[in-house]
């Protein structure tokens, strides 16, 4: 087979797939369920916008920057398939980041796949990090979620500023 005509197929073949993945929406709560909820120690981000934030009850006071306390955002991301949220929930003690979990919040069930494997390989990350030095990217060969988790981020830091 000519060298050209491989490549052609090879092209032709991964635009096919994208467009059959991205065609598979599915339902990210459903799938969320069946890989267990939650997704500990991890964290997304991706073309940052921010849905939503808000503190814990578990809120207090700290010698630094932030409040401690236990704080929940969503941060939206770019994905092939459009606008793609992620929920972050990150504990700071004394300004450092001492838990995350990440919960993915993707309508497409590739999205929600990538955001799972950025879920569980962000705590390595981030745990024992201080909130204004976080600068996550790419996690676990996911490299859109970062953007979303670093805008929901951006609103815990808001939120917890003391």
């Amino acid at each position: 087979m000519h060298p050209t005509r491989r490549t052609t197929r090879g092209v032709l073949s991964g635009a096919a797939l994208i467009a059959g993945l991205a065609g598979c929406a599915g339902d990210a709560a459903a799938l969320g369920r069946s890989a267990g909820g939650a997704f500990g120690g991890t964290s997304v981000a991706g073309t940052s916008s921010v849905a939503s934030s808000s503190p814990s009850a578990a809120s207090g006071t700290s010698s630094g920057r932030y409040a401690n306390g236990t704080y929940t955002a969503t941060g939206s991301h770019g994905s092939p398939a459009g606008r793609e949220d992620v929920e972050v929930t990150l504990t700071l003690v004394d300004d450092v980041v001492t838990a995350v979990t990440v919960t993915p919040q993707a309508g497409n069930r590739t999205s929600v796949q990538y955001q799972a494997r950025f879920a569980s390989g962000i705590a390595a990350q981030v745990v024992g990090v201080p909130l204004d030095q976080l600068d996550v990217g790419s996690v676990s060969g996911a490299s859109l979620t970062g953007e979303g988790f670093m805008a929901a981020v951006d609103q815990i830091a808001a939120d917890a500023a003391a």
